[in-house]
């Protein structure tokens, strides 16, 4: 069957485009639509072409089975400008998205129209890349270069009430896309038809906008160079003519295509793409999930409801007594007032969201519950209780799920009547914001459960990785060979500044002794002590000298780092450097990138342990919990990727 197919009403032809799942522009795609073109210009009867897309979506990017291999002609600039210069006006019609080579594909049509739904945008930085067929040269003439600089540096869709306003797009249609399009397109040749996108000029930004949106590219990409080249080929289209811009962006994305950013990037993509749905778990059917309850409305159970609100789910919150109740609630309500106050949420859609959650101590109103997550305190006792209380009132098809980052599932489970139906669900806080959840499956978990748990993932847009049982799981076991080698190199006298500079130079938001500081020192230091006390040897850490001095980080003022009152700047402590004076070797001359490098190297080495245990099924597996979980630079494609040639 061809992927392209044309029709006509009266004067006006449809190309409709019908390549699953996503309408990518592969090579057939691309010949489909050079061939039409040809084919309605010579038509005498069609005075203009909507172009429109059968499935889910206007044409969403490109084939991404393409990715490496060495392009086929028709070349898509070479599409674009041909549709362009179609003696018929071309429409397109988008619903779903027109993403990258498919908004450039809208971009060579006359007008653009859309669902209200609907969105536009240029990734390509999200890949390592720029746009290659005209999306940073025709974009800036449609809609001005700020809004050019915006959707290409960023990667970010918009929306298309705010493309309208912004000229993306000549009209949002309400009801019947097709009917609408054939419509706007009856009318639109009635009138005088507006230039090409590439014949029309670009007006200079106000003086000293390029600087300042080099700035804060720069600052926003944090070592990513595609947003950059982006941006310098955005100024080369208002500053040069179209040609010779068109020259500038098609050399960069040749440049950026084989570079180990975009290489990374491209590892990421497929396995962002892979990971909710397991091989493994193909043919594997997930129970139903109407119903959720968390047991616990800290923080963490807060976040988990809220996440579970916005996927539409109705939630009961299980607390132990009404005060506990009232302030589960309460947690829960400031999640979504801060949605509305930051404008990401009506006042109505706030409402909705809190009214969907019940709160009650009565464990009797879990009867008919289809997944309970436990989300209490982090001690095996507390939580054997809970789940004590489960086994007794919960069905006994309902999965019951602990939200656990340290402790042994198969303890928290122990008793438990079917614990088939039991699984490890491991969320990252805030809980409603972090990407990663790591699935731990027990020796007894059955695969319909794992299934159910990956669905969840799924239905919370979240990455879901699945890791075997040990300490810390993948991403908390990294995290603490990860932080010991930081207080290893402290050791070895290299400055606790250096260090944070050093990983934030790497990519990182922050550096090991900053983001210790931020979350508490005292956290790791009683997981530690917990553990001597059970008879574990557990050597000495420097963080131990610091939480004992009374440091536990930015809640008291001070931890790795000095802070002053009502403030988050770290600043370089004496009281430190006096307290761990008798453990730190003479200062060292080690380099910033030598830092990272080392670090990182641990981080792998520990991902590779991992591997070797069989706690996680693959390096990309890993690199996945360091870039959702842990804020590992995605350009560098996870601390697997990164030093693979090394291993």
């Amino acid at each position: 069957m061809s992927v392209v197919t044309i029709a006509r009403q009266g004067d006006i032809a449809t190309v409709t485009v019908d390549n699953p799942p996503v309408n990518a522009l592969g090579l057939a795609l691309r010949q489909g639509l050079w061939d039409a073109v040809a084919t309605l210009d010579a038509d005498p009867a069609v005075r203009a072409v909507v172009l429109i897309c059968a499935g889910r979506t206007f044409i969403a990017g490109a084939d991404v089975t393409e990715f490496g291999k060495p392009p086929v002609e028709p070349h898509l600039p070479d599409l674009v400008a041909r549709i362009e210069a179609a003696e018929k006006p071309w429409i397109a019609a988008i619903h779903g998205s027109a993403l990258g080579g498919g908004f450039e594909v809208a971009l060579g049509c006359r007008f653009r129209v859309a669902l209200p739904e609907a969105s536009v945008g240029l990734p390509e930085v999200t890949l390592g890349i720029i746009p290659g067929a005209g999306g940073t040269v025709r974009t800036p003439r449609l809609c001005g270069v700020e809004t050019a600089v915006d959707m290409a540096t960023t990667g970010k869709p918009v929306r298309a009430p705010k493309a309208l306003a912004a000229g993306l797009i000549d009209a949002v249609i309400e009801g019947d896309l097709l009917a609408g399009a054939v419509e706007f397109a009856r009318a639109a040749i009635a009138q005088p038809l507006p230039l090409p996108v590439s014949q029309r000029g670009t007006a200079a930004p106000e003086a000293g906008f390029w600087a300042e949106a080099e700035a804060s590219v720069a600052k926003s990409a944090k070592g990513a160079v595609a947003p950059l080249r982006a941006l310098a080929a955005i100024r080369k289209a208002a500053e040069a003519s179209f040609d010779e811009a068109m020259g500038f962006e098609r050399e960069t994305f040749l440049e950026l295509r084989g570079t180990e950013q975009a290489a990374a990037l491209r590892a990421v993509f497929f396995a962002e793409r892979a990971a909710p749905r397991p091989a493994a778990l193909r043919d594997v059917a997930p129970l139903p999930l109407k119903t959720v309850a968390v047991i616990g409305g800290g923080t963490m159970g807060a976040g988990i409801i809220a996440a579970l609100r916005d996927a539409g789910l109705p939630v009961i919150l299980i607390e132990r007594d009404d005060e506990a109740v009232a302030r589960g609630l309460a947690n829960v309500a400031k999640v979504f007032d801060g949605g509305v106050k930051r404008g990401k949420l009506s006042e109505a859609h706030a409402r909705a969201l809190k009214d969907g959650v019940t709160g009650t101590t009565d464990y009797a109103a879990l009867a008919d519950a289809d997944m309970v997550i436990e989300a209490v305190f982090e001690e095996i006792g507390v939580k054997r209780a809970v789940f004590a209380q489960l086994g007794a009132v919960c069905r006994p098809d309902a999965v019951l799920a602990t939200n656990t980052s340290y402790l042994d599932p198969r303890a928290i489970a122990e008793g438990l009547p079917n614990p088939a139906r039991f699984i490890g669900l491991h969320f990252f806080s805030p809980a409603n914001v972090m990407k990663l959840l790591e699935i731990v499956p027990t020796p007894e978990t059955s695969s319909a459960t794992l299934a159910t748990g990956f669905a969840l993932g799924r239905l919370l847009k979240k990455i879901p990785v699945q890791s075997g049982i040990c300490e810390g799981f993948i991403g908390n076991r990294i995290l603490k060979r990860y932080r010991a080698a930081a207080e290893g190199l402290v050791r070895k006298g290299v400055p606790i500044a250096r260090i944070d500079a050093a990983m934030r130079g790497h990519g990182l938001a922050m550096g090991p002794f900053e983001a210790q500081d931020l979350g508490g020192l005292d956290i790791a230091y009683l997981q530690r002590e917990g553990a001597r006390a059970a008879g574990q040897d557990v050597p000495e850490t420097l963080g131990d000298i610091l939480v004992r001095a009374g440091r536990k980080g930015q809640k008291t003022g001070g931890g790795w780092y000095d802070y002053a009152a009502g403030e988050r700047k770290p600043l370089v402590s004496d009281q430190v450097a006096e307290l761990l004076a008798a453990e730190i070797a003479p200062p060292s001359a080690m380099t910033e990138p030598e830092i990272a490098a080392a670090l990182v190297g641990e981080m792998a080495a520990e991902g590779q342990a991992i591997l070797d245990e069989g706690i996680a099924a693959s390096p990309t597996d890993i690199d996945l919990v360091k870039i959702h979980g842990y804020g590992f630079p995605r350009w560098r494609g996870g601390p697997m990727f990164a030093t693979r040639a090394r291993l």
